[in-house]
């Protein structure tokens, strides 16, 4: 019999959730109100390095609403307790001890050093004013350069050292490819360059907040996280709390970006202050909080060197890295340079390899994973460093990339960085992407533009890109020293009139789980769409997961639920079967029914269901019971591709950049939902051109955050970025049930490139090479100025 049901998976379905998202008829974290609930609020140093002489909070005490005020001496031994690094790349790591308020020494502007808990927000945050607190300045130290000169100032002095770690990356040694030095010094052409990826502040729409409640049975904890299962595990190693008391939801998140994977200090304070005062306690970030204590992205230096024949083939590239931690080490900030290691080699056929990080601790707020998590970073250097080469060589920027990127017919490719690529068409993609771009014509159009010396020149940018998602296999995290596993786990419970519940490990903040698993479930089970509920977010009834970030929810979490599914099926074969009195063998299932093979019999998995529940003729030793779950490690990481190309006027008498045009063709593998993935493309691509044009977190010389508020830190509007022509192509990943590769940073890792390439390519003429992210008006102008000459 043959189904008549549409199915979900690839069709183009408004999202589940967006009702109440953007309406806001939801619970954030921040709406919660619990009988007796306290507030509390930080006070944070304004001082980037000093010491705790003298702190009073007498006054505090006494203020209207007041309850209680704490310093680290009052929560002692709990404030002692160091916050978590899940990620110890080396042996020798260095992993100074991050308190939850500070006792004797700040590190960092905005570190906290008391806290006060009041019956309401307002009158915790103006209890703050009355703490006084004596400091002893310190030398502070600045700039990863600064940092590890000798005599430098030392952030941590019972460190003896700034260098928070050495990891290296030898192709030679691995067994992967050549040795690099010998193939830069035989090289018939060698180049080096230097490129700076500042600072950024991921800037999501909800602040941090989080809820405790300690009066029921088990503590709970509300939290804007991405991590509700690890922030449960690292909680209750962090203070001893027993894992089964405690229980963590993350309700609706307004965004995270990688900036809400992470463990808090005001998450343990707030746990520790509710469990003393045995009464609900609510912390909420201000958005001034959020731009000054919660970790920010990216900061590296990038020392590349390639070495080339004549003709354009790639031999050797080396990279050696200064990537800044800040004053602290996140739960997997010092990983993150890691991540992009294997991606330097990007899509490219590179014999010999060498990257070496050196890591390294400044008087800043502490860096940690943003959208992308070393990827971008490595994209960003490998692409710049392509139109670097094409240039030298006097060569088309696409040609190069032409000749040494991996063709279609190679791929299982093994890299120099050992991982295995699948599949993919990096000549497909380029091809729709040129084809949409009319990549022919705005040569022509530059090169009229050059010739008549118009002052608005135009740059055309390249990014050719691949990136490893899917976060894990346990076992290749395992051999990086990763602190958890890559596994997902999902569970369906069939309800007694076929209605389903899906629980998954996954936790979303945007990305659209609800629909999509939805969507996967409808044709795996032939059971409408509607019919289907997702539960996430809540350990307790989602008790097993590793949660949200790396582009890994549906290749790891969307496996894990077909996987369900499938014990689901073979579970009411057996039961169908007994029913209609045939062999489970000869039975076969589509579209939500069983069918007699070569026969009209039929039943619907709903009516097993209900026949299950009230269990009143089921074969002798069955279960009465369809519910299933499934954990799924894959065996190998996914790897989306894709090219994007990018247009810019940049007007070289004003330094103004405008975007012209910009096209990408993706290759995500397998789309579940084209309307989700043209989302997350969109919102990679803001926050990638974003960084190339608009944002950076600065500090004056004090260590005082200069960016502090959204008028000094530029976020672009819609208005600042022009329309952009999406399209893909397809190459099932090979490793997973359902050939998605993902699509979460796939815009923000490929868009960055692109858009400086295309800045640089206009003022070339200009004696320009490089000109520094985020590439503004002034920054553009002084380029253009120091080519020819002239004072900044």
């Amino acid at each position: 019999m043959t189904s008549t049901i549409e199915p979900e998976v690839g069709r183009a379905r408004l999202r589940k959730e967006d009702a109440r998202l953007i309406t806001g008829r939801t619970r954030w974290t921040d709406n919660i109100a619990l009988p007796g609930m306290l507030h509390l609020a930080v006070l944070r140093s304004p001082l980037a390095h000093a010491r705790i002489t003298s702190l009073d909070v007498s006054a505090a005490r006494e203020r209207p609403g007041v309850i209680a005020v704490y310093t680290a001496a009052d929560l002692d031994p709990d404030s002692q307790i160091g916050m978590p690094c899940a990620w110890p790349i080396t042996e020798d790591m260095k992993h100074p001890r991050r308190p939850v308020l500070a006792a004797d020494t700040v590190n960092f502007a905005g570190e906290g050093v008391a806290v006060v808990v009041a019956r309401s927000a307002y009158e915790a945050q103006d209890a703050l004013e009355a703490i006084e607190v004596d400091y002893d300045e310190l030398p502070v130290v600045l700039g990863m350069e600064n940092a590890l000169a000798e005599g430098a100032p030392l952030v941590h002095e019972e460190l003896g050292t700034n260098r928070n770690a050495l990891w290296v990356f030898d192709s030679a040694e691995a067994g992967s490819g050549g040795d690099v030095e010998r193939a830069i010094a035989d090289a018939e052409v060698t180049l080096h360059r230097r490129f700076r990826q500042q600072r950024l502040v991921p800037s999501f729409m909800e602040p941090r907040s989080c809820v405790v409640d300690p009066t029921g049975p088990q503590l709970t904890m509300w939290s804007a996280t991405q991590i509700p299962h690890i922030l449960k595990t690292m909680s209750a190693a962090t203070l001893g709390v027993p894992e089964h008391k405690l229980r963590v939801i993350a309700p609706d998140v307004g965004g995270g970006f990688g900036g809400k994977i992470a463990v808090l200090p005001e998450e343990m304070t707030a746990l520790i202050v509710a469990r003393k005062l045995g009464r609900p306690v609510k912390w909420t970030e201000s958005r001034s909080e959020t731009m000054v204590t919660a970790h920010h992205g990216r900061d590296q230096i990038q020392d590349l060197t390639v070495s080339a024949t004549r003709d354009g083939r790639i031999t050797g590239l080396k990279v050696e890295l200064l990537a800044d931690m800040g004053a602290y080490l996140g739960l997997v900030g010092p990983g993150v340079p890691i991540l992009g290691a294997f991606m330097f080699n990007a899509i490219y056929k590179i014999p010999a390899y060498r990257f070496a990080c050196t890591n390294v601790f400044t008087n800043t707020t502490l860096t940690d994973a943003y959208r992308g998590a070393g990827r971008p970073e490595a994209t960003f250097a490998i692409e710049r460093m392509m139109d670097e080469l094409a240039v030298e060589l006097n060569m088309d920027p696409m040609e190069i990339r032409e000749k040494n990127w991996i063709k279609h017919e190679e791929f299982p490719y093994t890299t120099v960085a050992t991982l295995t690529y699948d599949s993919g068409n990096y000549e497909a993609a380029t091809a729709r992407a040129r084809e949409l771009f009319d990549y022919e014509g705005l040569r022509r159009e530059q090169e009229e533009r050059r010739a008549s010396g118009d002052p608005v020149q135009l740059g055309i940018g390249i990014s050719t890109y691949t990136e490893m998602c899917g976060l894990a296999p346990s076992r290749v995290l395992g051999s990086l020293s990763y602190g958890a596993g890559g596994w997902e786990h999902a569970a369906i419970r069939m309800l007694p009139f076929g209605k389903v519940e899906v629980v998954t490990g996954a936790s979303a903040h945007g990305q659209g789980h609800e629909t999509a698993w939805s969507q996967i479930v409808a044709d795996q089970l032939g059971v409408p769409f509607d019919d289907i509920e997702i539960l996430h977010g809540d350990t307790q009834s989602s008790h097993k997961g590793l949660d949200t970030y790396g582009s890994r929810s549906l290749a790891v979490g969307g496996v894990a639920v077909v996987k369900a599914a499938e014990k689901v099926i073979e579970k009411a074969r057996v039961i169908a079967a007994h029913m209609m009195e045939c062999s489970p063998d000869d039975l076969e299932f589509a579209g939500g029914r069983f069918t007699v093979r070569g026969t009209e019999s039929a039943t619907a998995l709903t009516d097993v269901a209900t026949a299950v529940f009230t269990a009143h003729d089921l074969p002798d030793g069955v279960e009465p019971s369809l519910d299933s779950e499934f954990t799924f490690d894959p065996e190998n990481f996914s790897f989306p591709h894709g090219t994007h190309l990018c247009a810019a006027e940049v007007d070289t008498e004003t330094g103004q950049v405008r975007l012209r045009s910009y096209v990408c063709v993706d290759d995500v593998g397998a789309v579940v939902n084209p309307l989700i993935v043209e989302g997350q493309v969109h919102g990679g691509l803001a926050q990638g051109i974003a960084q190339a044009l608009f944002e950076e977190a600065t500090y004056d010389e004090s260590g005082t955050l200069t960016t502090g508020t959204f008028a000094d830190y530029l976020v672009p509007s819609a208005a600042d970025l022009p329309s952009f022509t999406t399209d893909r192509t397809e190459t099932p990943s090979t490793t997973n049930p359902l050939g998605v590769k993902g699509v979460g940073e796939a815009g923000t890792i490929a868009s960055t490139p692109a858009v400086v390439n295309a800045v640089v390519d206009a003022l070339r003429p200009l004696g320009v090479s490089d000109v520094e992210m985020p590439c503004s008006p002034m920054r553009v102008w002084s380029a253009i100025r120091s080519a020819q000459g002239g004072a900044r």
